[in-house]
């Protein structure tokens, strides 16, 4: 499948076959592929929870305004934004900086100036450190959905849900915002996908 296909084939489809399975290894291959999306500095500050328990996804859904594509979908991501995926003490960010020396982007001895600088572009307050935790984290929602389009997966990218709620019930620590679930499966049988809906022309939305 090549690009323009993806583009066409992706959809936000709600019905789910509840009795055919992600496998884990596809999973894994879905998730490798989208890390590959564009960061800040690289810093890639996004973790996912992964939810495939019917007990969990019940309580899921309970908390996404009864959704039933939450149980019906074989795989829910909690996308995890975290907001502060810039500080140097993170292992994310060390492993960037090393591998930033390693390629002589940077010296060694650079370590300090690099953790002011991000301190400076996404740390300086709350609302900086929200923006740069979320923007980063929906490229690489956005590249999952491309990836589990290319690998014959369906999805789903939800942002009605609890917030708050979510975050008790799953345990995520108060540094990660929840930018959005995303369902991943394959299409009920049966299921007639319509096509896509209107966009905006280039000329509706290029502002002069």
């Amino acid at each position: 499948m090549n690009f323009p296909e993806i583009l066409e084939k992706r959809r936000a489809v709600n019905y789910f076959d509840p009795e055919r399975d992600v496998e884990q290894q596809l999973l894994k291959k879905i998730v490798e592929q989208a890390a590959k999306a564009p960061s800040s500095y690289n810093l890639q500050p996004w973790k996912l929870k992964v939810v495939r328990d019917k007990e969990r996804k019940q309580a899921l859904r309970a908390l996404a305004f009864d959704q039933p594509k939450v149980t019906e979908a074989p795989v829910i991501l909690i996308l995890l934004a975290d907001c502060e995926g810039w500080k140097l003490e993170k292992s994310t960010v060390e492993n960037v900086f090393n591998d930033f020396v390693e390629s002589g982007k940077m010296q060694a001895e650079q370590k300090e100036w690099f953790a002011g600088v991000t301190q400076g572009l996404y740390g300086r307050d709350e609302m900086a450190a929200q923006a740069f935790a979320n923007k980063n984290t929906g490229l690489f929602a956005m590249s999952l959905m491309y990836a589990a389009t290319a690998n014959g997966l369906e999805s789903h990218p939800m942002d009605g849900f609890d917030h708050e709620a979510v975050r008790k019930e799953f345990n995520i620590p108060d540094n990660y915002w929840i930018p959005m679930l995303i369902a991943i499966g394959y299409l009920k049988p049966g299921t007639q996908v319509p096509p896509k809906g209107w966009r905006e022309s280039f000329e509706d939305m290029i502002i002069e």
